[in-house]
């Protein structure tokens, strides 16, 4: 069983920058991808930036050059740095984990293979 909790979420001016903390325990790293995730009340849930089963780090489109997602394994953490924050980034961050992942690339950055959710952390970016 793995257990995920988020921190680090808040208000922030856009252009601005905010990292994203995502404690984990009760698991291997090995056979794991990891990733996060966000939903805001009129999108559906949309893939950000997953590391895959091959250790690289995959990003959505909208924030590629924006986005860092990164990972302490000593201290088992995840990260998600996000600069140059626009409004449309407003939204609930979740990080996930799935395990026996496989999926390199694209392939893995798709919500439905992620099995352990946290609880989310909100960020709000002002115009």
């Amino acid at each position: 069983q793995v257990q995920l909790v988020e921190s680090g979420g808040g208000s922030v001016q856009s252009g601005g920058s905010t990292r994203l903390s995502c404690a984990t325990s009760g698991n291997s790293y090995r056979g794991y991808c990891w990733g996060w995730f966000r939903q805001s009340p009129e999108k559906e849930r949309e893939e950000v930036a997953v590391i895959d089963s091959v250790y690289m780090a995959i990003y959505a489109d909208s924030v590629k050059g924006r986005f860092t997602i990164s990972q302490d394994k000593d201290k088992n953490i995840l990260y998600l740095q996000m600069n140059n924050l626009k409004p449309e980034d407003t939204a609930m961050y979740y990080c996930a984990a799935a395990a026996n992942c496989y999926q390199t690339g694209y392939d893995a950055l798709k919500a439905f293979l992620f099995g352990y959710w946290g609880p989310g952390t909100q960020v709000t970016v002002s115009p």
